[in-house]
Protein backbone atom coordinates (compact mmCIF):
# COMPACT_ATOMS: atom_id res chain seq x y z
CA UNK A 1 0.00 0.00 0.00
CA UNK A 2 1.44 3.48 -1.03
CA UNK A 3 1.56 5.98 1.63
CA UNK A 4 2.76 9.40 2.01
CA UNK A 5 4.17 11.68 -0.42
CA UNK A 6 4.08 8.19 -2.70
CA UNK A 7 -0.05 8.77 -2.46
CA UNK A 8 0.10 12.14 -3.43
CA UNK A 9 2.17 11.58 -5.89
CA UNK A 10 0.51 8.89 -7.62
CA UNK A 11 -1.92 10.72 -10.03
CA UNK A 12 -4.18 7.47 -10.14
CA UNK A 13 -4.45 7.30 -6.79
CA UNK A 14 -4.20 10.59 -5.73
CA UNK A 15 -7.58 12.23 -4.20
CA UNK A 16 -5.62 15.86 -3.04
CA UNK A 17 -7.85 18.05 -0.57
CA UNK A 18 -10.87 14.81 -0.79
CA UNK A 19 -8.72 12.64 1.31
CA UNK A 20 -11.05 11.85 4.50
CA UNK A 21 -9.48 12.31 7.91
CA UNK A 22 -9.66 8.86 8.28
CA UNK A 23 -8.01 8.08 4.98
CA UNK A 24 -4.96 11.13 5.66
CA UNK A 25 -4.27 9.01 8.97
CA UNK A 26 -4.47 5.05 7.27
CA UNK A 27 -2.35 6.52 4.52
CA UNK A 28 -0.01 8.50 6.82
CA UNK A 29 -0.81 12.13 4.97
CA UNK A 30 -1.94 13.74 7.90
CA UNK A 31 -0.97 16.90 8.30
CA UNK A 32 0.02 16.91 4.84
CA UNK A 33 -2.92 18.88 3.39
CA UNK A 34 -5.04 21.74 4.42
CA UNK A 35 -7.79 20.94 7.31
CA UNK A 36 -10.67 21.27 4.78
CA UNK A 37 -11.72 18.15 2.98
CA UNK A 38 -13.45 18.98 -0.32
CA UNK A 39 -16.10 16.53 -2.25
CA UNK A 40 -14.45 15.91 -5.95
CA UNK A 41 -17.47 18.68 -7.20
CA UNK A 42 -16.13 21.20 -4.83
CA UNK A 43 -12.81 20.30 -6.45
CA UNK A 44 -13.80 20.73 -9.68
CA UNK A 45 -15.49 24.40 -9.38
CA UNK A 46 -11.82 25.61 -7.78
CA UNK A 47 -10.08 24.31 -10.78
CA UNK A 48 -12.68 25.52 -13.07
CA UNK A 49 -12.32 29.07 -12.03
CA UNK A 50 -8.42 28.68 -12.04
CA UNK A 51 -8.95 27.27 -15.85
CA UNK A 52 -10.77 30.54 -16.26
CA UNK A 53 -8.25 32.77 -15.10
CA UNK A 54 -5.71 31.96 -17.50
CA UNK A 55 -4.85 34.54 -19.93
CA UNK A 56 -4.32 32.24 -23.21
CA UNK A 57 -5.25 29.00 -24.87
CA UNK A 58 -1.92 27.44 -24.23
CA UNK A 59 -1.59 28.62 -20.50
CA UNK A 60 -5.17 26.84 -20.09
CA UNK A 61 -3.64 23.19 -21.26
CA UNK A 62 -0.79 23.77 -19.53
CA UNK A 63 -3.12 24.28 -16.40
CA UNK A 64 -4.71 21.55 -17.22
CA UNK A 65 -2.04 19.23 -17.87
CA UNK A 66 -0.45 20.07 -14.02
CA UNK A 67 -4.15 18.29 -12.90
CA UNK A 68 -3.78 15.69 -15.25
CA UNK A 69 0.03 15.11 -13.93
CA UNK A 70 -1.40 14.86 -10.46
CA UNK A 71 -5.18 13.20 -10.29
CA UNK A 72 -6.61 11.85 -13.24
CA UNK A 73 -9.91 11.44 -11.18
CA UNK A 74 -10.20 15.48 -10.75
CA UNK A 75 -9.19 15.96 -14.12
CA UNK A 76 -11.30 13.74 -15.79
CA UNK A 77 -14.17 14.66 -13.81
CA UNK A 78 -13.54 18.24 -14.98
CA UNK A 79 -13.35 17.34 -18.39
CA UNK A 80 -16.31 15.49 -18.13
CA UNK A 81 -17.88 18.45 -17.45
CA UNK A 82 -16.60 21.37 -19.79
CA UNK A 83 -16.03 18.37 -22.94
CA UNK A 84 -16.66 20.82 -25.72
CA UNK A 85 -14.76 23.37 -23.91
CA UNK A 86 -12.12 21.36 -23.09
CA UNK A 87 -11.00 19.24 -26.40
CA UNK A 88 -9.33 22.16 -28.59
CA UNK A 89 -7.30 22.93 -25.77
CA UNK A 90 -5.86 19.65 -24.81
CA UNK A 91 -6.09 18.30 -28.09
CA UNK A 92 -6.46 19.76 -31.74
CA UNK A 93 -5.46 22.62 -32.21
CA UNK A 94 -3.69 23.70 -29.37
CA UNK A 95 -2.18 20.66 -28.97
CA UNK A 96 -0.14 21.74 -32.01
CA UNK A 97 1.12 25.15 -29.73
CA UNK A 98 2.24 22.51 -27.09
CA UNK A 99 4.18 20.41 -30.02
CA UNK A 100 6.18 23.02 -30.96
CA UNK A 101 7.07 24.04 -27.75
CA UNK A 102 7.37 20.88 -26.25
CA UNK A 103 11.02 21.38 -25.26
CA UNK A 104 10.92 24.58 -23.46
CA UNK A 105 8.27 23.90 -21.33
CA UNK A 106 8.38 20.21 -20.55
CA UNK A 107 7.93 19.50 -16.99
CA UNK A 108 6.52 15.33 -16.86
CA UNK A 109 6.41 12.94 -18.96
CA UNK A 110 3.26 12.41 -18.65
CA UNK A 111 3.45 8.45 -17.79
CA UNK A 112 4.45 7.91 -21.64
CA UNK A 113 7.07 5.54 -22.20
CA UNK A 114 9.47 6.70 -24.56
CA UNK A 115 11.27 3.89 -27.00
CA UNK A 116 14.72 4.88 -29.06
CA UNK A 117 15.34 3.46 -31.84
CA UNK A 118 18.88 3.70 -30.94
CA UNK A 119 17.97 0.84 -27.90
CA UNK A 120 15.82 -1.35 -29.47
CA UNK A 121 17.02 -3.94 -26.32
CA UNK A 122 15.45 -1.44 -23.64
CA UNK A 123 12.11 -1.68 -25.77
CA UNK A 124 10.04 -4.38 -23.41
CA UNK A 125 11.40 -2.88 -19.91
CA UNK A 126 10.39 0.89 -20.78
CA UNK A 127 7.53 -0.19 -21.50
CA UNK A 128 6.78 -1.98 -18.26
CA UNK A 129 8.30 0.25 -16.78
CA UNK A 130 6.07 2.87 -17.78
CA UNK A 131 3.12 0.51 -17.07
CA UNK A 132 4.29 0.10 -13.50
CA UNK A 133 2.02 -3.07 -12.86
CA UNK A 134 -0.66 -1.69 -14.96
CA UNK A 135 -3.17 -3.37 -17.36
CA UNK A 136 -2.85 -1.93 -20.21
CA UNK A 137 -5.84 -2.35 -22.86
CA UNK A 138 -4.81 0.22 -24.94
CA UNK A 139 -1.79 1.93 -26.51
CA UNK A 140 -1.62 5.12 -29.06
CA UNK A 141 1.48 5.20 -30.32
CA UNK A 142 3.47 7.53 -32.80
CA UNK A 143 7.00 7.91 -34.43
CA UNK A 144 5.29 11.62 -35.03
CA UNK A 145 6.58 11.83 -38.70
CA UNK A 146 3.16 13.55 -39.89
CA UNK A 147 1.92 15.33 -37.06
CA UNK A 148 -1.69 17.30 -38.41
CA UNK A 149 -0.59 19.04 -40.79
CA UNK A 150 2.81 20.07 -39.46
CA UNK A 151 5.51 17.14 -40.75
CA UNK A 152 7.85 15.77 -38.52
CA UNK A 153 8.23 16.78 -34.67
CA UNK A 154 10.29 14.03 -33.58
CA UNK A 155 9.46 12.98 -30.07
CA UNK A 156 7.60 16.54 -29.18
CA UNK A 157 4.88 14.56 -30.99
CA UNK A 158 4.11 12.43 -27.90
CA UNK A 159 1.97 14.91 -26.81
CA UNK A 160 -0.47 13.65 -29.77
CA UNK A 161 -0.60 10.70 -28.31
CA UNK A 162 -1.88 11.69 -24.67
CA UNK A 163 -3.92 13.89 -25.79
CA UNK A 164 -6.08 11.17 -28.13
CA UNK A 165 -6.12 9.33 -24.84
CA UNK A 166 -7.93 12.05 -22.76
CA UNK A 167 -9.98 12.00 -25.11
CA UNK A 168 -10.89 8.10 -25.22
CA UNK A 169 -11.28 8.24 -21.35
CA UNK A 170 -13.14 11.90 -21.33
CA UNK A 171 -15.93 10.72 -24.26
CA UNK A 172 -16.43 7.02 -24.18
CA UNK A 173 -15.01 6.51 -20.67
CA UNK A 174 -11.79 4.11 -20.93
CA UNK A 175 -10.23 3.56 -17.90
CA UNK A 176 -7.09 6.04 -18.02
CA UNK A 177 -5.06 3.45 -15.75
CA UNK A 178 -5.65 0.85 -18.31
CA UNK A 179 -4.05 2.98 -21.35
CA UNK A 180 -0.36 3.84 -22.04
CA UNK A 181 0.90 6.81 -24.82
CA UNK A 182 4.10 5.54 -26.29
CA UNK A 183 6.66 7.57 -28.49
CA UNK A 184 8.82 5.71 -31.08
CA UNK A 185 11.62 8.04 -31.40
CA UNK A 186 13.39 7.27 -34.87
CA UNK A 187 15.13 10.76 -35.30
CA UNK A 188 13.84 13.73 -36.89
CA UNK A 189 14.44 15.23 -40.49
CA UNK A 190 13.05 18.31 -38.83
CA UNK A 191 16.06 21.08 -38.95
CA UNK A 192 14.33 23.37 -36.05
CA UNK A 193 14.78 20.28 -34.02
CA UNK A 194 18.14 19.18 -34.34
CA UNK A 195 19.56 22.54 -34.68
CA UNK A 196 17.88 23.48 -31.01
CA UNK A 197 19.98 22.43 -28.01
CA UNK A 198 17.11 22.07 -25.88
CA UNK A 199 15.50 19.04 -27.84
CA UNK A 200 15.19 15.84 -26.31
CA UNK A 201 14.69 13.35 -28.60
CA UNK A 202 17.21 11.66 -30.43
CA UNK A 203 19.34 14.05 -32.36
CA UNK A 204 19.30 12.60 -35.46
CA UNK A 205 18.08 12.13 -38.93
CA UNK A 206 15.12 9.91 -38.67
CA UNK A 207 16.03 5.73 -39.09
CA UNK A 208 14.40 4.36 -42.26
CA UNK A 209 14.16 0.84 -43.76
CA UNK A 210 14.35 -2.51 -42.65
CA UNK A 211 16.25 -0.99 -39.39
CA UNK A 212 12.87 1.31 -38.77
CA UNK A 213 10.93 -1.72 -39.55
CA UNK A 214 13.07 -4.25 -37.06
CA UNK A 215 11.86 -1.57 -34.56
CA UNK A 216 8.40 -1.56 -34.79
CA UNK A 217 8.54 -5.63 -35.36
CA UNK A 218 9.97 -5.56 -31.53
CA UNK A 219 7.72 -2.89 -30.42
CA UNK A 220 4.63 -4.65 -31.23
CA UNK A 221 6.26 -8.38 -29.73
CA UNK A 222 6.99 -7.32 -26.88
CA UNK A 223 3.91 -5.15 -26.32
CA UNK A 224 1.67 -7.99 -27.20
CA UNK A 225 3.47 -9.92 -24.72
CA UNK A 226 2.99 -7.73 -21.97
CA UNK A 227 -0.91 -6.84 -22.53
CA UNK A 228 -2.26 -9.46 -23.95
CA UNK A 229 -5.67 -8.50 -24.29
CA UNK A 230 -4.12 -4.93 -26.05
CA UNK A 231 -5.81 -2.54 -28.75
CA UNK A 232 -3.09 -0.67 -30.69
CA UNK A 233 -3.72 2.69 -31.58
CA UNK A 234 -1.03 4.13 -34.51
CA UNK A 235 -1.20 7.82 -34.88
CA UNK A 236 0.78 10.71 -37.18
CA UNK A 237 2.73 7.96 -38.78
CA UNK A 238 4.56 9.27 -42.16
CA UNK A 239 2.75 8.39 -45.11
CA UNK A 240 4.61 5.54 -46.39
CA UNK A 241 5.28 3.67 -42.76
CA UNK A 242 1.88 4.36 -41.99
CA UNK A 243 0.16 1.87 -44.78
CA UNK A 244 2.96 -0.24 -44.39
CA UNK A 245 2.21 -1.01 -40.52
CA UNK A 246 -1.46 -0.88 -40.53
CA UNK A 247 -0.99 -3.81 -43.56
CA UNK A 248 1.21 -5.40 -42.28
CA UNK A 249 -0.49 -6.19 -38.82
CA UNK A 250 -4.04 -6.18 -39.17
CA UNK A 251 -4.79 -9.06 -39.44
CA UNK A 252 -2.52 -10.45 -36.82
CA UNK A 253 -3.53 -8.40 -33.72
CA UNK A 254 -6.19 -5.71 -32.55
CA UNK A 255 -5.23 -2.97 -34.17
CA UNK A 256 -6.04 0.04 -36.47
CA UNK A 257 -4.56 2.92 -37.56
CA UNK A 258 -6.91 6.58 -36.88
CA UNK A 259 -5.12 8.68 -39.92
CA UNK A 260 -5.69 6.07 -42.31
CA UNK A 261 -9.25 4.24 -40.80
CA UNK A 262 -10.33 6.21 -38.05
CA UNK A 263 -10.81 9.69 -40.45
CA UNK A 264 -12.44 7.53 -43.29
CA UNK A 265 -14.65 5.82 -40.66
CA UNK A 266 -15.80 9.73 -39.91
CA UNK A 267 -16.07 10.83 -43.37
CA UNK A 268 -18.22 7.65 -44.60
CA UNK A 269 -20.60 8.16 -41.69
CA UNK A 270 -20.95 11.88 -42.65
CA UNK A 271 -21.28 10.95 -46.22
CA UNK A 272 -23.87 8.41 -45.13
CA UNK A 273 -25.27 11.19 -43.31
CA UNK A 274 -25.34 13.68 -46.23
CA UNK A 275 -26.69 10.81 -48.90
CA UNK A 276 -29.76 10.19 -45.88
CA UNK A 277 -30.28 14.12 -46.14
CA UNK A 278 -30.12 14.09 -49.92
CA UNK A 279 -31.41 11.13 -50.55
CA UNK A 280 -29.11 9.98 -53.33
CA UNK A 281 -26.87 6.64 -53.28
CA UNK A 282 -23.46 6.05 -52.75
CA UNK A 283 -23.25 4.41 -55.77
CA UNK A 284 -24.62 7.01 -58.11
CA UNK A 285 -21.72 9.71 -56.35
CA UNK A 286 -18.79 11.07 -58.19
CA UNK A 287 -15.80 11.04 -54.99
CA UNK A 288 -13.32 13.41 -55.47
CA UNK A 289 -10.25 13.36 -52.59
CA UNK A 290 -7.79 16.48 -52.67
CA UNK A 291 -4.69 15.23 -51.23
CA UNK A 292 -3.66 11.57 -51.55
CA UNK A 293 -1.60 11.10 -48.38
CA UNK A 294 -2.15 8.77 -45.90
CA UNK A 295 -5.69 10.36 -44.75
CA UNK A 296 -6.94 10.88 -48.42
CA UNK A 297 -6.05 7.12 -49.23
CA UNK A 298 -7.48 5.57 -46.46
CA UNK A 299 -10.67 7.73 -47.25
CA UNK A 300 -11.15 6.81 -50.59
CA UNK A 301 -10.40 2.78 -49.55
CA UNK A 302 -12.75 3.06 -46.79
CA UNK A 303 -15.91 4.78 -48.91
CA UNK A 304 -14.89 2.19 -51.59
CA UNK A 305 -15.25 -0.59 -49.63
CA UNK A 306 -18.50 0.50 -48.78
CA UNK A 307 -19.60 1.29 -52.37
CA UNK A 308 -18.75 -2.59 -52.93
CA UNK A 309 -20.46 -3.94 -49.90
CA UNK A 310 -23.77 -1.97 -51.17
CA UNK A 311 -23.46 -4.21 -53.81
CA UNK A 312 -21.07 -2.11 -56.90
CA UNK A 313 -18.62 -4.59 -58.46
CA UNK A 314 -15.46 -3.28 -57.20
CA UNK A 315 -13.96 -2.70 -60.39
CA UNK A 316 -17.21 -0.80 -61.25
CA UNK A 317 -16.80 0.97 -57.88
CA UNK A 318 -13.06 2.19 -58.82
CA UNK A 319 -14.43 4.02 -61.75
CA UNK A 320 -16.30 6.45 -59.34
CA UNK A 321 -13.21 7.62 -57.57
CA UNK A 322 -10.29 10.50 -58.71
CA UNK A 323 -7.41 11.41 -56.42
CA UNK A 324 -5.71 14.79 -56.84
CA UNK A 325 -2.62 15.62 -55.59
CA UNK A 326 0.12 18.41 -56.11
CA UNK A 327 0.59 17.29 -59.36
CA UNK A 328 -2.49 17.20 -60.63
CA UNK A 329 -5.03 13.90 -61.11
CA UNK A 330 -3.06 10.70 -60.56
CA UNK A 331 -2.49 8.71 -63.63
CA UNK A 332 -0.96 5.70 -63.87
CA UNK A 333 2.11 7.08 -65.60
CA UNK A 334 2.32 9.59 -62.71
CA UNK A 335 6.27 9.56 -61.13
CA UNK A 336 6.32 8.47 -57.42
CA UNK A 337 2.92 7.09 -56.62
CA UNK A 338 2.82 5.32 -53.15
CA UNK A 339 1.20 1.78 -52.77
CA UNK A 340 -1.79 3.41 -52.15
CA UNK A 341 -2.08 5.75 -54.58
CA UNK A 342 -1.67 3.09 -57.20
CA UNK A 343 -5.14 1.47 -57.14
CA UNK A 344 -6.99 4.56 -57.63
CA UNK A 345 -4.58 6.38 -60.56
CA UNK A 346 -6.54 6.89 -63.69
CA UNK A 347 -5.20 5.87 -67.18
CA UNK A 348 -4.72 9.11 -69.23
CA UNK A 349 -6.96 6.85 -72.31
CA UNK A 350 -9.98 7.79 -70.25
CA UNK A 351 -9.73 11.93 -70.72
CA UNK A 352 -8.76 13.56 -74.28
CA UNK A 353 -6.84 16.53 -72.35
CA UNK A 354 -5.12 14.31 -69.39
CA UNK A 355 -2.58 16.80 -69.88
CA UNK A 356 -4.41 19.75 -68.98
CA UNK A 357 -5.25 17.99 -65.88
CA UNK A 358 -2.26 19.07 -63.24
CA UNK A 359 -4.50 21.16 -61.32
CA UNK A 360 -7.60 20.83 -58.90
CA UNK A 361 -10.10 23.25 -60.90
CA UNK A 362 -9.19 21.12 -64.04
CA UNK A 363 -9.72 18.57 -62.70
CA UNK A 364 -13.58 19.36 -61.08
CA UNK A 365 -14.15 21.25 -64.38
CA UNK A 366 -13.60 17.28 -66.32
CA UNK A 367 -15.58 14.87 -64.06
CA UNK A 368 -18.10 16.98 -62.46
CA UNK A 369 -17.37 15.58 -58.68
CA UNK A 370 -20.29 15.31 -56.19
CA UNK A 371 -18.40 14.38 -53.10
CA UNK A 372 -15.20 16.50 -52.32
CA UNK A 373 -13.06 15.62 -49.87
CA UNK A 374 -10.25 17.98 -48.62
CA UNK A 375 -6.75 16.33 -46.92
CA UNK A 376 -4.02 18.97 -48.62
CA UNK A 377 -3.63 21.24 -46.17
CA UNK A 378 -3.64 24.04 -48.53
CA UNK A 379 -5.52 26.61 -47.55
CA UNK A 380 -8.32 28.17 -49.62
CA UNK A 381 -7.62 25.27 -52.19
CA UNK A 382 -11.44 25.26 -52.49
CA UNK A 383 -11.83 28.03 -54.18
CA UNK A 384 -15.00 30.09 -55.22
CA UNK A 385 -14.91 29.10 -59.06
CA UNK A 386 -14.38 25.73 -58.13
CA UNK A 387 -17.38 25.19 -55.56
CA UNK A 388 -19.74 26.91 -58.21
CA UNK A 389 -18.74 24.85 -60.72
CA UNK A 390 -19.60 22.22 -58.65
CA UNK A 391 -22.54 22.91 -57.10
CA UNK A 392 -23.83 23.60 -61.07
CA UNK A 393 -23.55 19.95 -61.85
CA UNK A 394 -25.06 18.44 -58.47
CA UNK A 395 -28.25 19.36 -56.24
CA UNK A 396 -26.61 18.70 -52.93
CA UNK A 397 -22.78 18.68 -53.05
CA UNK A 398 -21.03 16.97 -50.40
CA UNK A 399 -17.96 19.19 -49.64
CA UNK A 400 -15.56 18.36 -46.51
CA UNK A 401 -12.67 20.58 -45.99
CA UNK A 402 -10.75 18.07 -43.23
CA UNK A 403 -7.28 19.84 -43.63
CA UNK A 404 -6.40 21.13 -39.69
CA UNK A 405 -5.38 23.59 -37.88
CA UNK A 406 -7.27 26.28 -39.19
CA UNK A 407 -4.93 27.99 -41.21
CA UNK A 408 -4.72 24.91 -43.35
CA UNK A 409 -8.38 24.39 -44.08
CA UNK A 410 -9.38 24.02 -47.73
CA UNK A 411 -12.57 26.46 -47.17
CA UNK A 412 -14.57 27.93 -44.61
CA UNK A 413 -18.21 26.52 -43.71
CA UNK A 414 -19.75 30.21 -44.33
CA UNK A 415 -17.88 30.06 -47.62
CA UNK A 416 -19.37 27.30 -49.04
CA UNK A 417 -22.89 27.62 -47.82
CA UNK A 418 -22.65 31.02 -49.80
CA UNK A 419 -21.15 30.16 -52.84
CA UNK A 420 -23.86 27.06 -53.28
CA UNK A 421 -26.84 29.22 -52.09
CA UNK A 422 -26.89 27.06 -49.20
CA UNK A 423 -26.93 23.46 -51.03
CA UNK A 424 -23.91 22.55 -49.98
CA UNK A 425 -23.85 19.45 -47.47
CA UNK A 426 -20.62 19.95 -45.31
CA UNK A 427 -18.22 18.80 -42.69
CA UNK A 428 -14.83 20.62 -41.56
CA UNK A 429 -12.10 19.45 -39.95
CA UNK A 430 -12.39 21.66 -37.44
CA UNK A 431 -14.81 23.26 -35.15
CA UNK A 432 -17.26 25.53 -37.08
CA UNK A 433 -19.88 27.93 -35.97
CA UNK A 434 -23.71 27.73 -37.31
CA UNK A 435 -24.22 29.60 -40.37
CA UNK A 436 -27.02 31.50 -41.13
CA UNK A 437 -28.37 31.95 -44.63
CA UNK A 438 -31.31 33.41 -46.21
CA UNK A 439 -33.48 32.57 -42.81
CA UNK A 440 -32.10 29.45 -42.66
CA UNK A 441 -29.61 27.93 -39.89
CA UNK A 442 -26.97 25.60 -41.06
CA UNK A 443 -25.49 23.64 -38.62
CA UNK A 444 -21.80 22.03 -39.72
CA UNK A 445 -20.59 19.01 -39.04
CA UNK A 446 -17.28 18.44 -37.74
CA UNK A 447 -15.65 14.91 -39.44
CA UNK A 448 -13.25 15.11 -35.72
CA UNK A 449 -12.37 11.55 -35.55
CA UNK A 450 -12.82 12.00 -32.21
CA UNK A 451 -16.72 11.73 -33.10
CA UNK A 452 -15.61 7.62 -33.71
CA UNK A 453 -12.61 6.29 -31.94
CA UNK A 454 -13.37 6.64 -28.53
CA UNK A 455 -16.82 4.60 -29.18
CA UNK A 456 -14.89 2.12 -31.64
CA UNK A 457 -12.06 1.77 -28.78
CA UNK A 458 -14.44 1.01 -26.12
CA UNK A 459 -16.35 -1.27 -28.22
CA UNK A 460 -13.43 -3.26 -28.88
CA UNK A 461 -12.22 -3.30 -25.41
CA UNK A 462 -15.57 -4.50 -23.91
CA UNK A 463 -15.63 -6.98 -26.85
CA UNK A 464 -12.24 -8.29 -26.18
CA UNK A 465 -12.17 -8.10 -29.72
CA UNK A 466 -9.28 -10.32 -31.70
CA UNK A 467 -9.57 -7.90 -34.77
CA UNK A 468 -10.46 -4.60 -36.59
CA UNK A 469 -11.92 -5.23 -39.86
CA UNK A 470 -14.21 -3.90 -42.36
CA UNK A 471 -17.27 -5.11 -41.08
CA UNK A 472 -16.81 -3.85 -38.07
CA UNK A 473 -15.97 -0.32 -39.15
CA UNK A 474 -19.02 -0.27 -42.03
CA UNK A 475 -21.11 -0.82 -39.12
CA UNK A 476 -19.52 1.50 -36.73
CA UNK A 477 -19.43 4.44 -39.77
CA UNK A 478 -23.51 3.55 -40.19
CA UNK A 479 -24.31 3.91 -36.25
CA UNK A 480 -22.63 7.51 -36.70
CA UNK A 481 -24.13 8.55 -40.07
CA UNK A 482 -27.71 7.33 -38.97
CA UNK A 483 -27.58 9.75 -36.30
CA UNK A 484 -28.28 12.69 -38.85
CA UNK A 485 -31.70 14.64 -38.02
CA UNK A 486 -32.61 13.83 -41.93
CA UNK A 487 -35.86 16.24 -41.47
CA UNK A 488 -34.43 19.62 -39.52
CA UNK A 489 -33.81 22.29 -42.79
CA UNK A 490 -30.02 23.11 -42.54
CA UNK A 491 -29.11 19.64 -40.40
CA UNK A 492 -25.40 18.63 -39.92
CA UNK A 493 -24.52 15.62 -41.43
CA UNK A 494 -22.48 14.05 -38.88
CA UNK A 495 -24.01 14.58 -35.06
CA UNK A 496 -22.44 17.82 -33.00
CA UNK A 497 -19.18 16.95 -30.36
CA UNK A 498 -21.85 17.99 -27.61
CA UNK A 499 -23.37 14.81 -27.76
CA UNK A 500 -19.81 12.53 -28.00
CA UNK A 501 -20.71 10.55 -25.09
CA UNK A 502 -23.95 9.17 -25.75
CA UNK A 503 -23.04 8.24 -29.64
CA UNK A 504 -19.88 7.01 -28.21
CA UNK A 505 -22.26 4.68 -26.10
CA UNK A 506 -24.28 3.94 -29.46
CA UNK A 507 -21.08 3.01 -31.42
CA UNK A 508 -19.86 1.19 -28.89
CA UNK A 509 -22.54 -1.12 -28.51
CA UNK A 510 -22.93 -0.98 -32.20
CA UNK A 511 -19.16 -3.00 -32.49
CA UNK A 512 -19.34 -5.32 -29.54
CA UNK A 513 -22.59 -6.51 -31.48
CA UNK A 514 -20.07 -6.83 -34.69
CA UNK A 515 -17.80 -8.47 -33.22
CA UNK A 516 -19.85 -10.95 -31.33
CA UNK A 517 -22.06 -11.73 -34.56
CA UNK A 518 -18.59 -12.33 -36.19
CA UNK A 519 -17.03 -14.75 -33.45
CA UNK A 520 -14.13 -12.29 -32.84
CA UNK A 521 -14.55 -12.35 -29.10
CA UNK A 522 -11.92 -13.75 -27.14
CA UNK A 523 -14.30 -13.76 -24.05
CA UNK A 524 -17.87 -14.57 -23.60
CA UNK A 525 -20.41 -12.19 -24.09
CA UNK A 526 -24.13 -12.77 -23.61
CA UNK A 527 -24.95 -9.18 -22.96
CA UNK A 528 -23.98 -6.50 -25.49
CA UNK A 529 -24.94 -3.67 -23.13
CA UNK A 530 -23.88 -4.99 -19.86
CA UNK A 531 -20.29 -5.91 -21.69
CA UNK A 532 -19.85 -2.04 -22.55
CA UNK A 533 -21.04 -1.09 -19.21
CA UNK A 534 -18.65 -3.33 -17.23
CA UNK A 535 -15.77 -1.49 -19.69
CA UNK A 536 -16.38 1.78 -18.90
CA UNK A 537 -14.97 3.85 -15.99
CA UNK A 538 -16.64 7.24 -13.83
CA UNK A 539 -13.94 9.73 -12.68
CA UNK A 540 -15.15 8.88 -8.90
CA UNK A 541 -13.12 8.80 -5.83
CA UNK A 542 -13.03 5.40 -4.03
CA UNK A 543 -11.12 3.91 -1.04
Amino acid sequence: MLTGLNRLNNPFLNKGTAFTKEERAKYGITGMLPSTVQTLEQQAVQAYGQYLSKPSDLEKRIFLMNIFNTNRTLFFKLMGQHLVEFMPIVYDPVVADSIEQYNEIFVEPQDAAFLSIDDPASIKDSLKNAADGRDIRLIVVTDAEGILGMGDWGVNGVDIAIGKLMVYTAAAGINPAQVLPVSIDAGTNNEELLNNPLYLGNSHARVEGDTYYDFIDQFVDAATDLFPELLLHWEDFGRGNAANILEKYQDKITTFNDDIQGTGIVVLAGVLGGLNISGEALKDQTILTFGAGTAGVGIANILLKEMVRQGTPEEEARKHFYQVDKQGLLFEDTEGLTPGQIPFARKRAEFTNSADLTNLEAVVKEIHPTIMIGTSTQPGAFSETIIKDMAAHTPRPIIMPLSNPTKLAEATAEDLINWTDGKALIGTGIPADDVQYNGVTYQIGQANNALMYPGLGLGLIASTSTRVNDEIISQASRALGGIVDVTKPGASILPPVAKITEFSQIIAETVVKSVVDQKLNREEIADVKAAVEAAKWVPEYKD
